[in-house]
């Protein structure tokens, strides 16, 4: 694959593409910019680069006025810092060893770190970075200390010199509620939680949310959306605004006279947590290893068809793959880099 790439540096459509390729129609991409812009402008978003790993995509969201960012690896860091991508970045995850972040505050990177335990305070103060949020749980049984003890962790972590610039709290366990009240009603009364911390902590930042709930969330001062620019097709069942610009494609390698055809594109290519990939033209029956089987009872195939098919999960789907291609219809106008993976 690696040697095909280097071969094939300009495609000029996607006829051209290998595939599995995963595509972004660059038209609902920048219309999914624009809206988000008009609901968080500036700040008020820092963009999670978790759900697209690449520091081209993300050089997008900073020249129309993103330019904080969260990540959930240090290699996400790494590589923002590398790329000379906005600026302010947090790490809103938990580590136990801080000490490559450390060399990047060492040379002038503005970089914050979550923090929930007095043991992951010591690793932060052990590995070089000054500046912490106190992570607090709101529900999620993940991440985040009690929200209780969010004031004593934070005059820890003032103690031993860091500087506490607020709170974070995940609400991800409220990202899928259906109804939009119910989801606003849960919402609230985790930020209450969260609220009550801060007034603990102290602090100017108050930061959460996600794509589900970017809309809903009134608490938070910034919001910790990623998956809105590219969309998957479980975001898509709630009614925000954002509209799927990813997708897989695929060759037809095989069809059946009993009714069905294989791509392929299978497990590998496909976040597969929140379930199958879907096929807008017709029924995917299931995927293996390296293929995904689609029904021709409604959409007739021939072996060399390509399809697209829409994944259920954004952030795992781009994480298995080397590059975004972005294109406008069938016509490939850039490359985007996949260059965030991995830890």
């Amino acid at each position: 694959m690696a040697n095909y790439h280097r071969l094939m540096v300009h495609p000029s459509t996607i006829d051209q593409l290998p595939t599995p390729a995963l595509v972004v129609e660059r038209s609902v991409f920048d219309r999914n910019l624009a809206l988000m812009v008009e609901a968080r402008p500036g700040d008020t978003l820092r963009p999670h680069v978790k759900a697209f790993k690449s520091t081209a995509l993300a050089r997008e969201m900073a020249a129309i006025g993103h330019q904080r960012f969260c990540t959930a690896t240090i290699a996400e860091i790494e590589g923002m810092v590398a790329a000379g991508v906005g600026h302010d970045l947090l790490l809103a995850n938990e580590t136990l060893d801080y000490r490559r972040l450390g060399v990047l505050v060492e040379q002038g990177a503005d970089i914050t770190v979550a923090v929930d335990s007095d043991a992951v305070l010591a690793a932060v103060v052990a590995g070089g970075v000054r500046r912490v949020l106190i992570d607090v749980e709101v529900g999620l049984p993940r991440c985040g200390c009690d929200p209780a003890d969010a004031g004593r962790l934070a005059d820890a972590a003032r103690a031993a010199g860091l500087e506490v610039r607020g709170v974070m709290g995940y609400e991800g366990h409220l990202m899928m509620v259906p109804d939009r009240d119910r989801r606003r009603d849960k919402v609230e009364a985790a930020m209450e939680l969260l609220l009550d911390a801060h007034r603990d902590v102290g602090g100017d930042i108050v930061s959460g949310g996600g794509t589900g709930t970017y809309a809903v969330n009134e608490w938070v001062n910034e919001i910790q959306a990623g998956s809105y620019c590219l969309m998957d097709t479980q975001y898509a069942t709630l009614e925000v605004p954002f509209e799927i610009a990813l997708s897989v494609l695929a060759d037809v390698v095989s069809v059946s006279a009993k009714g069905w055809a294989v791509t392929n594109a299978g497990l590998k290519s496909f976040g597969m947590d929140h379930g199958n990939p879907t096929w807008p033209d017709g029924e995917l029956r299931f995927c293996s290893d390296e293929h995904s089987t689609l029904s021709t009872d409604v959409t007739p195939l021939r072996v060399g068809d390509r399809v697209r098919l829409l994944p259920a999960h954004v952030d795992p789907t781009i994480a298995k793959h080397e590059r975004l291609w972005v294109v406008d219809g069938d016509h490939v106008i850039d490359q985007w880099p996949i260059d965030l993976r991995y830890w």
